[in-house]
């Protein structure tokens, strides 16, 4: 059975980039959101260091630097100084909107340091930054009297008309396919990480917008530029791995060999502690390498990392009292849809926002926790120019709600 449903703006992924774009839309417009799987099961829950921010004007040159150099000078500088300079009003937004960033005795936000990164500048909530800002989004969405969520329906392709996109066409859990006309199409699938054997990434995520962009011609850009991340907890289990935040060797924790004897410097960018660790494991010809939380104060892990805390003891390993073993996994896509700094990709009326996206801010590797910031910060300017270029068009006429209620 297939059905049509008219809308102004189909937004195919409920991770952070998708919900954000629906929350700076006009409310006079009809949105409707799609999700591959579950609410629960989207990417952004899983993000555990934090969000990088601009902590003052003092700080903008080295968060620029840090940003260019982990991502090797080929970052696009333009998207780069965009992000930087809209992370502020992006950590005032998710304040207003509940976001329980961790905060310092005197009530002002309290910052971590990661890898690559010449100051602390990461705000954060535990290990569970991701999931802390992606279910407050979740609320608000909700709540919009003009918008609607379709859980487990799937993306299957766009429509296009005249080299113009005009919708998508999407599959229901029990086969029904959804025609649905919008003006405006955006798509946050997220990253790839479902095609790899080892990954930090849910298996849902399986590059389903490039797929379909590819098949339109729509420019794509840097698909090789892969990111592995360092340290994921090594198991002989199936399944998604499970991350091993790199706040972690920011608050002191330390890598060592199977001789116990560090090897690396920690906080180096993740594609060189990556390397580090793999010319580690071929010349003892081991599967994994350690980490250790020995110097890490115990409150500091109990406050700061209880969610890394309780699943390495479901594993069997107390990081109170013992390295716990760690190896690379898949965990971000740098490349994707190209897109420009408004979000818009090669075809009309069609956006991308989000890791399936290419806005060139990450370059070639990603400094860490810039993703949710990067998402936020495009989603934003993807919903201001689809407002902007339709302030003197007229919208579909409204049988939204009979469609999608």
């Amino acid at each position: 059975m297939t059905r049509d449903i008219y809308v102004d703006v189909a937004i195919a992924g409920c991770g952070v980039a998708g919900l954000y774009t629906a929350l700076h839309l006009p409310r006079e417009m009809r949105v409707l959101l799609i999700c591959k799987e579950g609410m629960e099961e989207c990417d952004s829950m899983l993000a555990q260091g934090g969000i990088c921010v601009m902590r003052d004007e003092a700080d903008y040159d080295s968060y620029f630097e840090d940003t260019m150099r982990a991502g090797h000078y080929e970052n696009r500088r333009e998207s780069v100084d965009i992000m930087i300079r809209a992370s502020r009003g992006v950590i005032d937004r998710l304040l207003s909107f509940g976001v329980e960033f961790d905060k310092t005795p005197d009530g002002s936000l309290q910052y971590t340091k990661e890898g690559a990164h010449s100051r602390p500048r990461i705000c954060f909530h535990e290990d569970i930054t991701g999931k802390a800002i992606t279910q407050t989004l979740q609320r608000h969405v909700k709540r919009l009297p003009n918008a609607a969520i379709l859980e487990y329906t799937t993306m299957t392709d766009i429509l296009e008309e005249n080299g113009i996109c005009t919708g998508m066409t999407a599959r229901t859990r029990d086969g029904g396919l959804l025609r649905i006309h919008a003006q405006d199409t955006v798509m946050a699938t997220g990253g790839i990480g479902g095609l790899f054997e080892r990954s930090t990434n849910f298996p849902s995520l399986t590059g389903d917008a490039l797929r379909v962009a590819k098949g339109h011609g729509i420019r794509l850009e840097h698909l090789d530029y892969i990111q592995i991340h360092p340290t994921s907890l090594y198991t002989e289990k199936p399944g998604r791995s499970f991350l091993i935040s790199e706040s972690a060797r920011g608050e002191g924790a330390v890598l060592l060999n199977q001789k116990r004897e560090r090897f690396v410097d920690e906080l180096l960018p993740r594609d060189v502690v990556t390397q580090g660790i793999e010319r580690q494991m071929k010349e003892e010809n081991s599967r994994y390498v350690w980490l250790s939380f020995a110097s890490v104060p115990q409150e500091t892990i109990r406050s700061h990392f209880p969610n890394i805390y309780k699943r390495c003891l479901e594993e069997g390993y107390d990081i109170t009292r013992e390295p716990i073993p760690v190896v690379p996994a898949q965990h971000y896509f740098m490349g994707g849809i190209y897109v420009d700094s408004e979000s818009r990709t090669t075809m009309e009326h069609l956006y991308a926002v989000g890791e399936t996206s290419c806005n060139g801010v990450h370059g070639k590797n990603r400094l860490a926790s810039n993703s949710l910031l990067e998402s936020l910060v495009f989603a934003e300017r993807a919903a201001v120019s689809i407002a902007a270029a339709r302030k003197e068009e007229v919208s579909y006429e409204p049988d939204y709600h009979a469609a999608c209620g």
